[in-house]
């Protein structure tokens, strides 16, 4: 018997039951065909997890159209039928080693490291984003200048995030996230100086989120109400880590509430260390706010390999469940080996080559 009863327990997303709270961080990987096909390296990563206990397994961030929403260098698409369809030897592995597994959909905007579809990017706002572009993904040097995305552009993104939703149910997906964080398309929409916009969709807090609520209505329209549908969100972003809401718990409150209110299943928070206060010493985590004011299950994500704080935070009704990154990498059976109190392998950074490689007897 695992002294970890909280990560051992079953607990409801939507419709779907899981067995333990141990989920697999989505982390891009890069590792597809370079037309965004998912291909054998893929179902064997993916399948080692739900092999290795995780009850819940959430994919790399896909992009889901031929345009703009590529990010980066050899990333997988669910974009049109053929890129679904090579998905689904990813599915029936996980599901054939007892798993569960979550598409993440991701619209680039303005952080792209590499688009083979075109040669400009789109951004809620004509604003160059800060830092440099990451070599290991395809990209370098400063980031373009994006296009200020149009309203009938937009109304492109809705459909097409609608649409690889639908891709991903028919192949057997058991849900999809969708990417709202990071410094991608959405979480851009949500970030105050990312976001200049004078219409609807920019301004007050309300307005910056609009975007993100009409994907997830779009999508739940298109799914129907049995697919479970959940979205990530963040405060730091690839290119602007530390960054913060400016306006704390009042904006969070606004954010969770209007997302919860376009029948959401779950919100999946990410900070760099998940258990911190979002907002300074004496705040609540970001995970417990999504909890307080979505009122929908959460996933928490940011340095919780250590059980003993994942087991804490579900304890203390702070998360449902906890998403694991390099720790999943550094050890893909992590939740078989917690359960039996074996000691953690730590995290090798050979593993972010960026190749989708777990280093098990070099199987890939």
């Amino acid at each position: 018997m695992s002294k970890y009863t909280n990560l051992f327990s079953e607990f409801m997303i939507g419709s779907l039951e899981l067995s333990n709270r141990s989920v697999v961080s989505p982390m891009t990987r890069t590792s597809a065909q370079p037309n965004g096909l998912a291909n054998e390296r893929m179902v064997q990563y993916y399948s080692r997890f739900a092999r290795g206990g995780f009850s819940l397994i959430i994919t790399e961030g896909t992009y889901p159209d031929l345009t703009h929403g590529q990010a980066y260098e050899n990333q997988p698409g669910i974009a049109s039928e053929e890129q679904a369809a090579a998905w689904k030897p990813v599915v029936d592995a996980v599901h054939n080693e007892g798993g569960k597994i979550f598409l993440q959909i991701q619209h680039a905007g303005a952080i792209v490291q590499y688009n083979r579809y075109t040669n400009y990017s789109l951004a809620p706002s004509a604003v160059k984003p800060k830092g440099e572009k990451l070599k290991a993904h395809g990209g370098s040097g400063d980031y373009s200048l994006p296009k200020e995305i149009s309203k009938k552009e937009m109304e492109a993104v809705i459909e097409s995030f609608a649409n690889a939703a639908l891709r991903a149910k028919n192949i057997g997906f058991d849900g999809i996230e969708v990417h709202g964080a990071n410094g991608y398309l959405l979480d851009q929409f949500h970030t105050d100086y990312t976001n200049l916009r004078e219409d609807e969709f920019g301004g007050t807090p309300e307005n910056r989120v609009r975007l993100s609520v009409l994907v997830l209505k779009a999508i739940r329209n298109k799914v129907g109400n049995n697919f479970v549908v959940g979205i990530r969100v963040s405060q730091g972003k690839v290119n602007d880590f530390y960054h913060k809401w400016k306006g704390k718990e009042d904006e969070a409150k606004i954010i969770f509430e209007n997302l919860a209110s376009a029948s959401l299943d779950y919100i999946h928070t990410t900070e760099f260390e998940a258990d911190k206060p979002a907002f300074g010493e004496h705040s609540h985590t970001l995970a417990s706010l999504a909890k307080k004011y979505g009122n929908v299950p959460v996933i928490a994500n940011g340095q919780l390999g250590e059980p003993e704080t994942a087991e804490k935070m579900i304890g203390n009704r702070e998360t449902d469940f906890v998403a694991i990154g390099t720790s999943a990498l550094a050890n893909p059976d992590w939740p078989n080996k917690v359960k039996d109190n074996q000691t953690l392998s730590k995290f090798d950074h050979r593993v972010l080559d960026p190749i989708a490689v777990i280093r098990e007897e070099e199987t890939y």
